[in-house]
Order: structure tokens, then C-alpha cells, then sequence
């Protein structure tokens, strides 16, 4: 059982963004192979999720954007005493190469979208019930066939994704490990601070407390209220320490 719980808010629709493309790409990885229905279904309702998201904005620019950001912090840091110069080129150069892939790859999701069998699939994802034999006949088959020639395909369409999905994990994985969580300590079940121009916050919990964060707020200023997860009879204690990070 877990100790602690750590929970992340987005403070921009960027990083909102980002964490929910994470997030959908995690899940197709978690039931693979596709071997039956359950397995298929899983992965064809988080491609047609992330197709989604990735139609709203400039998934793309914001990405480059970031990587050209992350490049210039690693210079400033490069003149910081006792940081690891070689381990910063080293950073740097993964970022040029990463955005130099994701700026000559085609627009983010297009094989995916001009797939026959994805789209057939998200078509009746809207409906309940939807992907029945009898309504889906194309997928009844398809899982019929071997299990290699379903895997090469699913490994196809997510290799035409990886051109942005290493970039946006290094672009996350540098935002969080960037700020530190520290100690703080909320009053009757409150937090609130300055974002300091911040993306993204991570708050650590203990577990066993039987509460979650409630937060709201932008880059500039956050708050943070405590709920118990038993909203009649759980407490919310005078002082409650928790760990934070304005990322």
C-alpha cells in the first residue's frame, strides 16, 4: 500500500493539455497486446481520445516552444558552480535532436487519423454498446487474425506517435524535476501562495490522511483547500503538513 499519494494541477491549458496526453498514452501502453474485445476497446477509446486532444490546440508549436525554454534554462545553468557540465550538453543536445524529429515529423496523429480501422472504431465509440459484433463486423474479424498481425499494426500506430511523445515526456520530466517538494503546512484544511510564474504544482500526501486536494488558481496564485474523502464524517485536522512543489 502506498505511503503517500502525490497529486499534480496544471496551471495553464498548456500543461493541461500535455498531462492529459500523457496520461491517455500511459493507458494504451497498459493493455497490450490487443487480444480480445475488452484489450481493443481500451486502446481504440484512448486513440480516439488523444486525436481529440490533440485537434483543440497547437500541440506541436507549444511543445517546440517548451524544448527551446528548457534549452535556455540548461545554459543559465551550465554557469551555476558544481553542476555537471557534460550531463548538461548532454541534455542540451537531446532537446535539439528531440525538437529537430518533431519539427520534420508529420502533423501530430495524422496516420492515426487516416487509419480505415481507428476510424470505424471511434465512429461507434459514441454509441452504448456500440461496438457489438453485429454493429462492428470489421473488428469481430480483425481480432480474429493472428496475434502478430494485430501487434505489428498497434506498434505502428504507436511508433508514428513517438516523435511527439519522447519530446513531451522530456518536457514533463525536466518541469518536474526542476522545483524540489518542501514542507508546508495548511491551517483548517488551507493553502494558498504565489506561483511564481509556475506550470505545474506537485503536492504530496500522506496517504492513510483520508483527504485530497481541492485547486484552484492560475500561474500567478494558487489555493489549496483539504477534503476529506468522507464527506460526513472525515475531518480535516487544524494543521496538516504535506509536501509541495511549484514546478
Amino acid at each position: 500500500m502506498l505511503s503517500q499519494l502525490l497529486f499534480e494541477h496544471p496551471l495553464n491549458e498548456k500543461m493541461r493539455t500535455w498531462l492529459r496526453m500523457e496520461f491517455l498514452l500511459k493507458q494504451m501502453d497498459a493493455l497490450l497486446p490487443v487480444q480480445d474485445h475488452a484489450s481493443a476497446l481500451h486502446l481504440f477509446r484512448n486513440l480516439g481520445d488523444l486525436l481529440d486532444v490533440l485537434e483543440r490546440g497547437e500541440v506541436r508549436t507549444d511543445i517546440l516552444k517548451e524544448l527551446e525554454r528548457q534549452q535556455r534554462k540548461l545554459q543559465e545553468w551550465a554557469a551555476v558552480p558544481g553542476v555537471d557540465p557534460q550531463r548538461i550538453n548532454e541534455l542540451r543536445a537531446q532537446l535539439q535532436t528531440l525538437g529537430s524529429t518533431l519539427m520534420s515529423a508529420p502533423r501530430p496523429g495524422q496516420a492515426l487519423r487516416e487509419d480505415r480501422l481507428i476510424a470505424l472504431v471511434r465512429q461507434r465509440l459514441s454509441i452504448p454498446g456500440g461496438c457489438c459484433s453485429f454493429d462492428l463486423p470489421t473488428l469481430h474479424v480483425w481480432l480474429a487474425q493472428p496475434q502478430e498481425m494485430r501487434d505489428t499494426l498497434v506498434n505502428g500506430w504507436l511508433a508514428s506517435l513517438t516523435p511527439l511523445r519522447q519530446p513531451l515526456d522530456m518536457a514533463l520530466e525536466l518541469t518536474r524535476n526542476g522545483t524540489p517538494l518542501r514542507k508546508q503546512t495548511s491551517l483548517n484544511g488551507f493553502y494558498q501562495d504565489n506561483g511564481e510564474d509556475a506550470n505545474l504544482l506537485r503536492l504530496q500526501l500522506a496517504a492513510d490522511s483520508g483527504l485530497y486536494p481541492q485547486i484552484s488558481g492560475h500561474k500567478s496564485r494558487f489555493a489549496i483547500r483539504f477534503v476529506p474523502l468522507d464527506s460526513e464524517r472525515g475531518t480535516v485536522p487544524d494543521r496538516l503538513d504535506f509536501e509541495l512543489a511549484c514546478c
